[in-house]
């Protein structure tokens, strides 16, 4: 079984992003930082930046991101967007994520009815990541 899952990418504050999503997502926070790993050739000062970090949340919910150390390419991200969705069961769960992602952030389209049915809603968090957030219609 393969998994899609969506790996920001941030120039210094990948923890802080993280323990962010974490606190709106729940679920479980690993962290490695590129200090825990020998030799892995971060300049000097950057060994607190993160490596790799994943939130496995409830429901198969898997987010990843890491830090962009100096030698490295690093783009603001742009053209691409964090989907989150699902059913009418969990329209509390997904109002509650939407609530607490857009904090600090910046409202594209508020969360409301969509013309295809459901909800659906558009945010830049504070980090610069653009959110679409849909809860599909019921069709029971």
């Amino acid at each position: 079984m393969a998994h899609l899952n969506p790996y920001l990418s941030f120039k210094d504050n990948a923890r802080e992003a993280m323990e962010f999503y974490h606190s709106v997502l729940g679920g479980e926070l690993t962290v490695s930082r590129f200090g825990d790993m020998p030799e892995s050739g971060v300049a000097p000062g950057e060994e607190d930046l993160v490596m790799h970090a994943q939130i496995n949340a409830e429901g198969g919910l898997v987010l990843m991101a890491s830090d962009t150390p100096t030698g490295m390419n690093y783009a603001t991200p742009q053209g691409m967007s964090v989907s989150l969705s699902g059913d009418d069961p969990e329209t509390d769960r997904l109002r509650a994520a939407w609530n607490g992602l857009s904090e600090g952030g910046t409202v594209l389209m508020p969360l409301d009815p969509a013309p295809w049915g459901g909800l659906f809603g558009m945010m830049v968090d504070r980090f610069g990541i653009t959110w679409m957030v849909a809860v599909n219609p019921s069709f029971a």
